[in-house]
């Protein structure tokens, strides 16, 4: 970029020395000729005495006539550069009123481009500025909207269970003597589900407050996960029972060590594995996979179940965006989770990405298995 402005610089230059050259010659070769003639024919018609009384000033005062020549030759040289640099003096009155049209709020104002010098190089880049800021205030548009959205959902998803909650505890607290054992322990149960559902919500949005502000701190040690994995889905299995889905963990060894926040790690796979079997459930089976490599492994978590679709595909791990599908009340959730792992797998200078097709709905997290492996590595290994 360097290199062109000073391209750009150099050819303006070129081109206002051509202009202030050849005005000057131009200038120069009129001043003689006129002056030269001027006096001779002056002295001629004094001489000769035909027009005596109208060349005898000219005659008597030739260097008042040479500086009006001379002033004349400065108007002149003035009105060719004029001629010679009207275009740029246009381009910098268009830039300058589009500037103007910005500055006052028009950033859909544009300036054509002409040329290749330091003025076209101005407007490609004035140009440019106005789209991008259209684009800054539209995405902050968007994010205000998705803003306002979350806090309505949010607030919907914590009122639902904790009227719940409310409720059945109102109804424990007035029947206690009435209700028999196996009703106030349902009822209990039903509290307790809603209250952990409750916590699950207030958890993620004090995680995704926590890295909105930078506070996540990762306590990094050695980890099984392997170990990790399989511990997860034996916790999750009366989950898979409600839902009537077969899990399946399929690695490439028994046990794999790797560097990492063992906690914010499991956070990561439970959001994984929690979204797969709310969306699942009709496919029947969910599987994880497990594949290492020299320095990475990948963990894919598959579902089979509705698919996402692909206009929503490049938005799921985006902060505020929810996909429709989570409104209703099956699934609910705040849709903070996959930012949030998203944010943890970059954490661990990993990667995390979704497909979905009919082969099945697959989030996949590829991690170096040692954190002192650079991204920079990662990033050339990876691709």
């Amino acid at each position: 970029m360097k290199h062109k402005k000073t391209n750009a610089g150099e050819s303006f230059q070129r081109k206002v020395f051509s202009s202030l050259l050849y005005s000057l010659l131009l200038t120069l070769t009129a001043e003689f000729f006129v002056a030269k003639n001027l006096l001779a024919v002056a002295d001629y018609e004094v001489q000769s005495g035909s027009h005596a009384a109208l060349f005898q000033p000219i005659a008597d005062f030739r260097l008042l006539t040479l500086l009006a020549l001379l002033g004349g030759g400065i108007l002149f040289f003035c009105l060719v550069f004029w001629f010679l640099q009207r275009k740029s003096f246009s381009y910098i009155a268009a830039l300058s009123e589009a500037m103007r049209d910005m500055a006052g709020g028009d950033l859909r104002a544009t300036v054509h481009i002409e040329g290749d010098d330091e003025f076209s190089e101005m407007g490609e880049n004035l140009n440019r500025l106005g789209e991008e800021l259209r684009s800054l205030m539209e995405r902050e548009r968007e994010a205000e909207k998705s803003k306002s959205e979350l806090v309505t959902n949010i607030a919907h998803d914590l009122r639902t269970p904790l009227t719940s909650i409310v409720g059945y505890l109102d109804i424990l607290r007035a029947k206690r003597d009435s209700l028999d054992a196996e009703t106030t322990a349902h009822y209990t149960d039903i509290a307790y589900e809603k209250s952990k559902k409750l916590e699950k919500l207030i958890n993620e949005l004090f995680g995704f407050t926590k890295l909105s502000g930078g506070e996540l701190v990762m306590h990094v040690s050695s980890l099984d996960l392997v170990q990790l994995l399989a511990q997860l889905l034996e916790e999750f299995y009366p989950s898979f029972v409600n839902a009537g889905l077969h899990y399946e963990l399929i690695a490439d060894r028994e046990s794999l060590g790797i560097e990492g926040d063992p906690e914010l790690l499991a956070r990561v796979f439970e959001n994984l594995i929690g979204n797969a079997i709310k969306y699942g459930a009709e496919g029947k089976q969910l599987r994880v996979y497990l594949v290492t490599e020299e320095n990475f492994v990948t963990v894919r978590v598959v579902n089979y179940g509705k698919l996402i679709p692909a206009e929503e595909l490049p938005h799921v791990f985006d902060r505020f965006y929810r996909v429709e599908q989570s409104r209703n009340a099956k699934t609910g959730g705040t849709g903070l989770g996959l930012t949030i792992a998203k944010n943890i797998v970059e954490m661990h200078r990993g990667e995390i990405t979704v497909t979905s097709d009919w082969s099945g709905t697959a989030f996949v997290v590829r991690l170096p298995r040692n954190l002192d492996f650079t991204k920079e590595n990662f990033a050339n290994a990876y691709h």
